[in-house]
């Protein structure tokens, strides 16, 4: 039931089975709060890693909580910790676990050479508060304040006395070739008290600060001191004391409901994504111009003459686009590969559309973890009879005979280069004992959604997608192939397709930097609003950039526009290749050889998505547009 509550009354008005439950069984607040760690992950590595990877103090065995299939697929492994806090119950400088190290044994030695290289390559913890993260607010440039859902393992110092990342926030940290672990943090929980309601109080902010202390004695430390430096050559034995402080202050102007907005409005994302959508109409517009210019004057005239032609004199003076209509029509090369990538490109089409309508509408929010990937992945497995209905339609149309091969391709061909590619990368991520390795049952689970109810739904699609008759065509076919005289340099295969994909990149490239930033650089993003937007302007770009190149290759009298007008708005994916290739090497730090293959590997599952995305847009456009202008010639 809904609890609802009035103006006049401040007491929640609920089912009578509730009120008799509350009634007998009175409401227990509880007063222990759990802090939990996710993985931890790093902007110069790709590879994620479990918190327990670390040697960090660690809780007794707890059941953790239970992680959806978006969650899995991203790497993320949240599990309980041992920090414990009682509600309004400030603590200072609590020993959570005192850890050893002693080079001379070598286990302990591999675990902090661990530990020193995640400092290195400044892995992040992630913690989680009552499903919010703990974050670490500090000022960058302009005096603003940036609000990181992270903090660091800790920092290092090279030999030339140059702090490293978190270390030139203390000027303590000035050791050379030394490593500074953040072995002790200040919590700040705020909350508000609820008093209109029977929740008591609720969490609306946690933050925290990362510190280093030496402690003098690990096992009753004082939070205070030096900080806690280990040499880059150090032998001998260590002892690294982990402790907290935490302080629980009252905010009644936080409202629980507006509790993230403090993390995203430290962004500074809002104006460049205005620029962004406003680049994008702009684009919009002149292409609209030039095919309505297109469409309202030169076709209008065009028809209207071809139209008031009487004699076959007349009919001979025939020129340009009217003079293919025999033509224009004929099946293409490779009909099945073309068939079985409109398929799969319905499919990824329809499930990017209703993936984004819901999270416009708050159902797919940061809050709800791996709510997003989950959502995709279900809806992808779905959406298989529209994939196998549009593939046999459109390849029955073309003339082809052989079904049962077209069907099996369209379940298994695009599904399963994604999924090659996706095994090769988990078996480097599972070499590399990597929190982001998928695990084998849920590996298993995903090839039974594809073998046992994508696969079936495709073969239905496809059934009723052959049950149906070829689409007819307006103007017949000539059975002997008109000859294309020779194209100028513009009207050629190639110089189109690279022209035709620069407009719907024009569109998308900014919006492209803030998704690779939430992908590699582990931002958080949120502004699916404005990704929606640009989504549908991306969808208008394509068909209107490949309708006026189409226009015009029709004019020259070549006819072979089906391939052509899937490529030209698929080659935008080239674009998007291009441009993650100069993202990877002039904005990421990633280093070593096996988080620059992962990089590419899923690089190249993207790509090969919104290439079969912008593709399919491309070739349905002109599939309307040549249908509709030869629909109202007269041929005789």
């Amino acid at each position: 039931c809904r609890l609802r509550t009035p103006k006049r009354s401040p007491v929640p008005q609920c089912s009578v089975v509730f009120f008799f439950f509350f009634f007998f069984f009175p409401l227990s607040l509880k007063s222990e709060i759990e802090l939990f760690v996710n993985r931890l992950d790093s902007v110069e590595s790709v590879l994620p890693y479990e918190y327990t990877a670390f040697d960090f103090c660690s809780a007794p065995s707890e059941k953790r909580p239970s992680e959806n299939l978006g969650q899995v697929l991203f790497g993320e492994r949240i599990e309980p910790s041992p920090y414990k806090f009682k509600f309004r119950v400030n603590e200072e400088c609590s020993h959570v676990c005192t850890k050893n190290y002693n080079t001379e044994k070598q286990e302990e030695k591999i675990k902090l050479d661990f530990l020193k290289k995640g400092m290195l390559l400044n892995y992040q913890h992630h913690w989680i508060v009552d499903n919010m993260p703990v974050t670490w607010c500090y000022e960058v440039e302009a005096s603003q304040k940036f609000c990181n859902p992270g903090f660091p393992i800790g920092c290092y110092v090279t030999e030339a006395s140059q702090p490293k990342d978190a270390c030139v926030v203390n000027t303590d940290f000035n050791a050379r070739d030394t490593f500074y672990l953040f072995n002790h943090v200040d919590i700040t929980i705020f909350y508000h008290v609820v008093e209109n309601e029977a929740a008591g109080a609720r969490l609306v902010t946690a933050k925290m600060q990362p510190r280093s202390f030496k402690h003098t004695n690990s096992d009753h430390p004082d939070c205070t001191g030096e900080p806690m430096g280990i040499n880059n050559k150090f032998t001998g034995e260590l002892k690294v004391a982990y402790t907290y402080s935490v302080k629980f202050v009252e905010d009644k102007n936080i409202r629980w409901a507006s509790r993230w907005d403090y993390i995203l409005e430290s962004m500074p994302h809002t104006n460049i994504q205005w620029f962004s959508i406003m680049n994008s109409l702009v684009i919009v517009l002149f292409l609209s111009g030039m095919v309505a210019m297109i469409m309202l004057r030169t076709l209008h005239k065009d028809i209207a003459r071809y139209n008031q032609m009487d004699s076959v004199e007349d009919a001979q003076e025939e020129f340009g686009w009217k003079l293919v209509h025999g033509d224009v029509f004929r099946p293409p090369r490779k009909g099945m590969l073309l068939s079985v990538f409109l398929g799969s490109g319905t499919q990824i089409f329809i499930m990017t559309f209703v993936t984004l309508f819901f999270a416009c509408l708050g159902f797919l929010s940061p809050a709800n973890r791996g709510a997003l990937m989950t959502c995709a992945v279900v809806l992808w497995v779905l959406l298989g009879t529209p994939a196998g209905y549009v593939a046999a339609r459109f390849y029955k149309s073309f003339g082809g005979e052989k079904w049962k091969t077209n069907v099996l391709l369209t379940a298994f061909l695009c599904p399963g280069v994604v999924f090659a590619d996706f095994f090769l990368m988990n078996l480097i991520l599972w070499g590399e004992g990597s929190s982001a390795a998928m695990p084998f049952g849920t590996l298993v689970a995903i090839l039974a959604l594809w073998f046992c109810i994508s696969v079936p739904l495709t073969f239905i699609g496809a059934y009723f997608g052959f049950k149906r008759s070829a689409i007819e065509h307006p103007v017949r076919t000539n059975q002997i192939p008109r000859q294309i005289p020779e194209q100028s340099f513009y009207t050629r295969p190639l110089p189109g397709i690279i022209m035709g994909g620069i407009l719907p990149f024009g569109c998308i490239f900014i919006q492209l930097f803030f998704i690779l930033n939430s992908i590699w650089s582990h931002q958080m993003y949120y502004m699916f609003g404005f990704l929606f937007l640009v989504f549908i302007i991306l969808v208008i770009t394509c068909s209107e950039a490949t309708i006026l190149l189409c226009y015009f290759h029709l004019c020259a009298e070549d006819y072979h526009w089906q391939w052509r007008s899937f490529l030209t708005s698929g080659f935008t994916a080239i674009y998007f290749l291009v441009y993650a290739i100069h993202y990877f090497y002039s904005k990421l730090q990633i280093s070593g050889m096996a988080s620059t293959i992962l990089y590419f590997g899923y690089t190249m599952i993207m790509a090969l998505i919104f290439f079969l995305f912008t593709g399919t847009i491309g070739f349905f456009a002109c599939f309307w547009f040549v249908t509709k202008i030869y629909s109202v010639v007269k041929v005789d």
